[in-house]
């Protein structure tokens, strides 16, 4: 994913939801740290934002995002890459984590921005769930 992509994600799921502040909690959260071309392709493989509102109680927004636009969409079909609506209790996150969130906000976000994990945070929060898709593949 690029950090265009990331863009046109934030603008979409932002209309979608009426809420300007996505939070991003995924592997392509460091994309609000860096760029792309600063990280490994490997970081930056996924073609799944993982998105989540603090405003979302009941998760009407989330599940919004996946109708609308989410995975086997036609979004995801036209883009090659969409958002998944997740709830922030998704992710188990180090004591802190929302001071540390990163602010991206360009003028190809708007009306959103993305709330994104801190790569320290987003890199605990990965090592504790330690799914598989998380795993290293050593085949």
């Amino acid at each position: 994913m690029t950090r265009e992509q990331l863009e046109h994600v934030l603008r979409a799921v932002s209309r979608i939801t009426e809420d300007p502040n996505v939070l991003v909690i995924g592997s392509q959260s460091i994309l609000g740290s860096y760029s792309e071309h600063e990280l490994p392709p490997e970081a930056t493989g996924s073609m799944e934002v993982d998105t989540a509102f603090f405003s979302d109680p009941d998760e009407t927004k989330s599940g919004l995002v996946d109708a609308m636009i989410g995975e086997l969409s036609h979004f995801h079909n036209e883009f090659g890459y969409y958002p998944q609506g997740v709830s922030v209790s998704t992710g188990v996150f180090p004591a802190g984590w929302m001071d540390r969130l990163v602010t991206y906000e360009t003028p190809g976000s708007s009306p959103g921005r993305g709330l994104c994990l801190e790569p320290h945070d987003c890199v605990l929060a990965k090592l504790v769930r330690f799914e598989k898709k998380d795993k290293p593949d050593r085949s």
